[in-house]
């Protein structure tokens, strides 16, 4: 009787639980097909897209006008005319993702610095064809350059880290250069360019950074750089380094050169300091090769911005 009564009981909870589950699930079903509905996707279009109130132009950053949901943004680096159509890629990610519809409106990059502010015509997974309505050029341009020298990681999420963080700061080159102490002699740079892509859109950055092909460092520092100012961060001790911060100067066009993880040999510190570079700190920390040129990109970034 006793053993009855308890397996009515542990049934009856278990019943009242997946019951309770279902319901929630049967919830969540129709709650979500009423987003997906005409009616709700009219509404979502009139709450992101009132772009017709006021001209873009008018506004000094329009994503601040413009409710914009993630991942909006769209890249490509050949737009020209009045009509696009994006890519396979881009168009699945349209249809499948956003669940986009004829009529919303997508923004665009070419990467040089244009921004467009584009209408869906017709959508379709493999070709979406835009509508540009308006060019905002120059979007985000910054008042100084940077290009940062980076040796290779010898684990390559690292510096695939650095790529994606310094986009998203804001960076406009970057060369890998192979060193003496350099553990990987040897990059991908078809997907640190995808990388950069991907962070770019994230970050609503209308400029795409040049990732140049690895090098030699012998070879590199050869090179005739026009640059207003160039710094070599090094960990060797015996000489004074001044602090990053203190040393750069706003609205300037600089080039910083970040070594291995076994830092700079003697020999490649030498070459630099002859071919103009001054030896800097980043400060009091001994940084990974990474995080090293993530702190000396902000520190540029909060220099010019202040």
């Amino acid at each position: 009787m006793i053993r009855c009564f308890r397996f009515r009981l542990v049934l009856g909870i278990a019943s009242a639980i997946l019951g309770d589950r279902l319901l929630r699930l049967r919830s969540a079903t129709l709650s979500y097909r009423r987003w997906l509905s005409p009616d709700c996707n009219q509404s979502r279009n009139h709450r992101y897209h009132k772009t017709n109130e006021k001209s873009l132009t008018h506004s000094p950053n329009f994503f601040n006008f413009v409710k914009i949901p993630i991942m909006k943004l769209f890249y490509d680096p050949e737009i020209s005319g009045d009509f696009h159509v994006l890519n396979e890629e881009e168009s699945k990610h349209c249809t499948k993702v956003l669940r986009l519809v004829n009529g919303d409106e997508i923004f665009l990059t070419d990467g040089k610095g244009n921004m467009y502010r584009t209408e869906i015509m017709e959508l379709h997974q493999k070709k979406t064809i835009l509508k540009i309505l308006e060019t905002i050029p120059n979007y985000g341009k910054k008042s100084y350059s940077l290009h940062i020298a980076i040796a290779p990681t010898k684990n390559t999420d690292r510096l695939e880290w650095f790529v994606e963080k310094s986009t998203e700061i804001g960076i406009d080159e970057i060369s890998p250069i192979i060193c003496k102490n350099s553990e990987r002699k040897f990059i991908k740079t078809d997907r640190l360019n995808r990388i950069t892509e991907a962070a770019m859109k994230q970050s609503y950055k209308a400029y795409h950074p040049v990732i140049n092909e690895q090098i030699e460092f012998a070879k590199f520092i050869k090179q005739d750089f026009n640059y207003t100012q160039k710094f070599i961060a090094h960990c060797e001790e015996g000489e004074e380094k001044v602090y990053l911060g203190k040393v750069l100067k706003k609205n300037s066009t600089s080039i910083i050169l970040i070594g291995p993880e076994g830092d700079f040999n003697l020999q490649e510190i030498e070459l630099a300091k002859a071919a103009g570079f001054i030896p800097i700190s980043l400060g009091e920390s001994r940084l990974r090769t990474e995080t090293a040129g993530i702190v000396a990109c902000d520190v540029v970034s909060i220099v010019n911005w202040l």
